[in-house]
């Protein structure tokens, strides 16, 4: 048997790459394609997909934050390849799905997530946005939702079954049995939205519902052994065990000196810092 060629556009410009469906027509399968390929595959026809604008970038970054700190959700991913049938190939900017056990012949992912997220900025090709809604539906995705990144602030909602629903800045998005919480629309906008919902996301996977009560904790223990402040003292010891807790939860290891600098603060404004740090740090040296 041949040995099938991977897909290449190489020698197109970028105009010429954008009209990549129409020039690379075929029986193309998703085996042809591999990690790193911008191609997307629809019934056999490679979809060229450029890199991200920074405000698309930015966003998928919140939206992925927020989605894969959800306390139910055990696997997700940014741009995840899922061969949804043999010549096609989809990956959502952002993926949730079952811990992968099967993969192609590349290393797809075999199946659809249960939930996908897209980006849609000006530049979106709708025609193909519309096709891939309808593959990931057909192919077993439970929930789509298309973020807009141009004009008022709405996501658009696919749904097996369902019509489509478009939610705004002060509605709630909802995907049982694959999420938890609830996401407020404006979380996905938002920096600061984004961060809080996480954050929370965050220390329920520890088993507190929310900052406050990991605080209230600290405050009974405090009060318990009797101490005049002991609000205050149990206060900065439920921030120092949230810190520690968000740490673990990014897998960032602390050696003795380290967790000894922070058990010495007592600042709680500063605490407070190190904790919206220890979110987003990549090195434990991050926070300070």
């Amino acid at each position: 048997m041949q040995e099938r060629q991977p897909i290449s556009l190489d020698g197109f410009d970028d105009q010429q790459r954008s009209y990549a469906p129409l020039r690379t027509k075929g029986g193309f399968t998703a085996d042809q394609l591999i990690d790193g390929d911008r191609f997307e595959l629809s019934e056999g026809t490679p979809i060229y997909c450029p890199p991200a604008s920074p405000t698309h970038g930015r966003h998928n970054a919140m939206g992925a934050m927020i989605v894969g700190s959800d306390p139910d959700v055990e696997w997700s991913a940014v741009d995840a390849g899922f061969e949804l049938k043999e010549d096609t190939m989809r990956a959502p900017d952002i993926s949730v799905a079952s811990p992968p056990t099967d993969k192609g012949k590349s290393g797809w992912v075999l199946g659809a997530p249960t939930l996908a997220v897209e980006y849609a900025d000006t530049e979106q090709d709708e025609a193909d946005l519309k096709k891939k809604i309808e593959e990931l539906l057909a192919a077993g995705t439970r929930y789509i939702w298309v973020v807009r990144l141009t004009g008022p602030q709405r996501v658009e909602v696919y749904a097996q079954g369902k019509p489509r629903r478009t939610l705004s800045a002060t509605d709630f998005l909802e995907a049982p049995g694959v999420l938890r919480n609830s996401i407020p629309v404006h979380a996905l906008f938002d920096a600061k939205e984004a961060r809080r919902v996480t954050l929370k996301n965050l220390l329920q996977r520890e088993g507190y519902e929310d900052l406050e009560a990991v605080w209230e904790g600290g405050k009974t223990e405090g009060l318990i052994e009797g101490e005049a402040k002991g609000y205050i003292k149990g206060r900065v010891e439920g921030q120092i065990e949230t810190l520690f807790k968000i740490l673990a939860a990014r897998g960032l290891a602390m050696d003795a000196k380290t967790q000894a600098r922070i058990r010495d603060c007592r600042d709680q404004e500063q605490l407070d810092v190190r904790i919206i740090k220890a979110v987003f740090a990549n090195r434990i040296e991050d926070i300070f």
